[in-house]
């Protein structure tokens, strides 16, 4: 497995925002390695304020779903805030039939997300 990440992150003031650099996420690896990335900037943040952006991502599995709300808990343990946004139409379908769109803050745009940061 390559050690070159999955993820592009930047930080804009106190929120950390994460981009997929791939189109689809869908093996265990992939996954594996996008949870163990992202739970290092929850530790490193006293307080996280996570923000992924799904602009990229065309299909998603339910593994990734599974660390999706692996991760809401994590952040959340540490009093946190996980905002999701740019979901298309078919992975919002998926969010919706697993009931995942309400546990998940999910925003249409980065910047609508980014203002709903306490």
């Amino acid at each position: 497995m390559s050690n070159s990440s999955r993820l592009m992150v930047q930080q804009q003031d106190e929120v950390t925002i994460v981009d997929f650099l791939d189109r689809s996420i869908l093996d265990e690896g992939s996954i594996q390695q996008i949870g163990d990335e992202v739970q290092e900037l929850i530790n490193r943040a006293a307080v996280p304020k996570l923000l992924i952006n799904f602009e990229n991502v065309d299909h998603l599995s339910s593994a990734a779903l599974g660390m999706l709300i692996t991760i809401n808990n994590r952040v959340r343990a540490k009093d946190g805030q996980l905002k999701l946004a740019n979901i298309s139409g078919q992975i919002f379908e998926v969010f919706s039939i697993t009931k995942l769109d309400k546990l998940f803050q999910i925003h249409e745009t980065v910047e609508q997300a980014r203002a709903k940061f306490k």
